[in-house]
């Protein structure tokens, strides 16, 4: 059975940091690109970072470059998304999904979905 699981979302206070857990099983997360989105409160959901399977690069959105890492452990078929300085309009739903090999940022372009974590930054 495909699924993927995440989990590392909270509450956190402006300028802390979170690290945010992506599990996949019955298929193999090294095989994929992998994006991370986000959804704010009335907000569409906008892809903010993604590992590229097609030239083995990592990108982020403006509004977290510098501030987010993508990795990947491929051991425990988990990817992470640690987030560090983290403002209070960081605060959404996050998302991370597996697409096909040449999977951007765009929700479309992938197949399979974790269930989402909320992300609370606030003092």
């Amino acid at each position: 059975q495909v699924q993927v699981v995440q989990s590392g979302g909270g509450l956190v206070q402006p300028g802390g940091s979170l690290r945010l857990s992506c599990t996949a099983s019955g298929f193999t997360l090294e095989n994929h690109s992998i994006g991370w989105f986000r959804q704010a409160p009335g907000k569409e959901r906008e892809g903010i970072s993604c590992y590229s399977l097609r030239d083995d690069m990592s990108y982020y959105s403006d509004s977290v470059k510098g501030r987010f890492t993508i990795s990947r452990d491929n051991a425990k078929n988990t990817v992470y998304l640690q987030m560090n300085s983290l403002k209070p309009e960081d605060t959404a739903v996050y998302y991370c999904a597996a697409g096909g090999r040449f999977a951007t940022m765009w929700a479309y372009e992938y197949e399979h979905w974790g269930q989402g974590t909320q992300v609370t930054v606030s003092s």
